[in-house]
C-alpha cells in the first residue's frame, strides 16, 4: 500500500520546512475546518470515529497492517506489543464511549451543536453552548501513540483543526490514523496535518504558536516550561509533564489461588507499551504477610515475564539503552551478592526483562524497557512514605485488593494525591473517559457560553 502525500510527515525525509510552510499549512486548516468540520453535528463524528476504530480492529484493514509490517522499525515495539497496543486503543474506540466521554466532560451530548440544559439548569432556565478552538497544535512526546491518537480524537470532537508535531522518528502510527480519517472522509481529513522535527525548531515551533488558539504539549517539565514561555498571550496552553506509576499488592490478595493471577495481571502492566508510558509501573509495592511473600512474588513475576517474552518479545533496543541496563543490573549483582535484602532475576543473553526485589520501600525509578522492582511493604502507610518523594507526581496507582478493603485504600490514596486508581492489570489500558493527570480532557480543550432566559 503506498500512502499519498496528504500531510506534512509524508514528504521525503530530505525535504525540508520552513516556518512560511507551517504559516500556509496552518492557515490552510483553519479554512478547511471552516467549510467542511465547524458545522458537522456530534453525533456524524462519533458514528465515523467509531467505525474507523472497528476498522483498526480488523486484521485485514489496510491501515493497521501496514503500522503492523512498518511499527517495528519506526518505534522498536515487537510486532506483537505493537498489535496489542492498538487493539486496546481502538477498541475503547466507539459510540457508547465516545458519548459518555461527551456527557461526562459537557454535561450533555449535544452541547457542541447548540445550547443545551441539564435537568438541574432547566430549573433555573440556564443552558450552555460549548465550542472548541479554531486551531490546536498537539506537541507530542516519546513512541507510544496512545496520548497523539487520543488528542487527535477529542480534537475531532471539538470541531477543532489541528496540527500534530510528533517527536522525531514516532510519526508513524498518527499519521496513519490521519490517512485512515482522510480515507473514511477526505473533509475531515483534510483539517489535520501530521509532522514531525527534532525539538530545538524554534522559528518552526513559533509559526505554529502565532496560528494556533490552543497548544497541548506533552514532555519533561523543563520542556513544558520552555514552551509555555514563547506561547502568546491569550492562546490556551495544556500541558502534561512527566508523570510515573507504581502497583501495590496487599497481604490479603495473595490468597492461594489468585496470586498467579496477580502476577498475570503484573506482567501484562509492565509489558504493555514496554513499560514507556507515564502509566507504566516503574515498581510494584507488595505487602508481607500473605500466603506468598513479596520475594516469592518477584520469583513468580520472573517467570511470568520470561514466559511472556517467548510469546511477545520486548524487540531491540538502541546500544546506550541496552547498556543502562546492562549496568543497573550489574549494580544489583554487587548488593546481592552483599545483602540478603536483595534478589534479581534476569533474562538470559539479552536485556529482555529483569525483575529486582528489595525489602527497602523507597521509590526507585526503573530504567524501563520490562525492568520492575518488587518491594517488601508492612502496609499503605510504609508505600506512601516511600513515594514522598514522587508525590504529586504519581499518574496511575494499580490496585490488588480485596473488596471489603479497597474503598478505605482507594480513599488514603485519592486523598495523597493519586489521580487514577484501576485494578492491577489495566494500568495502560485506561477508559476513553479517564481524567488525564485528573483534568478533563474534552473539557480542558472547550469554552462555554452560557445562556440565562
Amino acid at each position: 500500500m503506498n500512502l499519498p502525500n496528504y500531510f506534512l510527515a509524508d514528504l521525503p525525509s530530505e525535504a525540508t520546512l520552513s516556518a512560511a510552510m507551517i504559516t500556509e499549512a496552518c492557515q490552510t486548516l483553519k479554512r478547511n475546518r471552516e467549510h467542511y468540520l465547524a458545522g458537522r453535528p456530534t453525533q456524524r463524528l462519533v458514528k465515523l470515529l467509531s467505525e474507523i476504530g472497528e476498522s483498526w480492529l480488523q486484521p485485514d484493514y489496510p491501515f493497521r497492517k501496514l503500522a503492523l509490517e512498518r511499527g517495528t522499525a519506526a518505534t522498536g515495539f515487537s510486532r506483537p506489543t505493537l498489535a496489542t497496543g492498538l487493539d486496546s486503543f481502538f477498541s475503547r474506540l466507539t459510540g457508547e464511549n465516545l458519548h459518555a466521554l461527551l456527557d461526562q466532560e459537557l454535561g450533555h451530548a449535544n452541547r457542541l451543536d447548540e445550547f443545551a440544559a441539564t435537568s438541574a439548569e432547566q430549573k433555573v432556565q440556564r443552558a450552555a453552548l460549548a465550542r472548541g478552538p479554531e486551531l490546536v497544535a498537539h506537541i507530542t512526546a516519546g513512541k507510544v501513540p496512545n496520548s497523539a491518537l487520543t488528542s487527535m480524537v477529542l480534537g475531532i470532537l471539538a470541531r477543532s483543526a489541528q496540527f500534530v508535531k510528533c517527536a522525531r522518528g514516532s510519526a508513524s502510527i498518527p499519521s496513519l490514523f490521519a490517512h485512515s480519517i482522510y480515507e473514511a472522509d477526505p473533509k475531515l481529513g483534510a483539517c489535520l496535518e501530521i509532522v514531525e522535527w527534532p525539538g530545538g525548531k524554534l522559528d518552526l515551533e513559533n509559526a505554529l504558536f502565532v496560528e494556533a488558539d490552543c497548544v497541548t504539549a506533552t514532555g519533561n517539565d523543563e520542556t513544558l516550561s520552555a514552551i509555555r514561555q514563547r506561547i502568546p498571550v491569550g492562546t490556551r496552553f495544556l500541558g502534561y509533564g512527566h508523570r510515573v506509576s507504581f502497583g501495590y499488592v496487599t497481604h490479603r490478595a495473595l490468597s492461594g489461588f489468585s496470586t498467579r493471577k496477580i502476577v498475570a495481571h503484573a506482567a501484562h502492566d509492565i509489558v504493555a507499551w514496554n513499560q514507556l508510558g507515564c502509566l507504566s509501573p516503574h515498581l510494584i509495592y507488595v505487602e508481607h504477610g500473605g500466603v506468598s511473600t513479596p520475594e516469592q512474588f518477584a520469583e513468580m513475576l520472573a517467570e511470568e515475564l520470561a514466559r511472556i517474552e517467548e510469546l511477545e518479545p520486548r524487540g531491540t533496543l538502541p546500544v546506550e539503552v541496552a547498556a543502562a541496563i546492562a549496568s543497573r543490573r550489574a549494580f544489583y549483582e554487587v548488593r546481592a551478592a552483599h545483602s540478603r535484602d536483595t534478589r534479581h532475576w534476569y533474562s538470559q543473553n539479552s536485556t529482555a526483562w529483569s525483575v529486582i526485589f528489595e525489602n527497602d520501600p523507597r521509590f526507585q525509578a526503573s530504567c524501563l524497557h520490562r525492568f520492575v522492582y518488587i518491594k517488601g511493604v508492612s502496609n499503605l502507610t510504609e508505600v506512601l512514605q516511600g513515594a514522598d518523594p514522587v508525590r504529586g507526581r504519581v499518574s496511575t496507582v494499580g490496585l490488588a485488593a480485596v473488596e471489603d478493603q479497597a474503598g478505605e485504600l482507594v480513599n488514603q490514596l485519592a486523598r495523597w494525591g493519586a489521580t487514577r486508581i484501576c485494578p492491577l492489570g489495566q494500568m495502560q489500558n485506561p477508559p476513553l473517559t479517564w481524567r488525564h493527570d485528573g483534568r478533563p480532557s474534552l473539557g480542558d480543550l472547550v469554552t462555554w457560553t452560557d445562556w440565562e432566559r
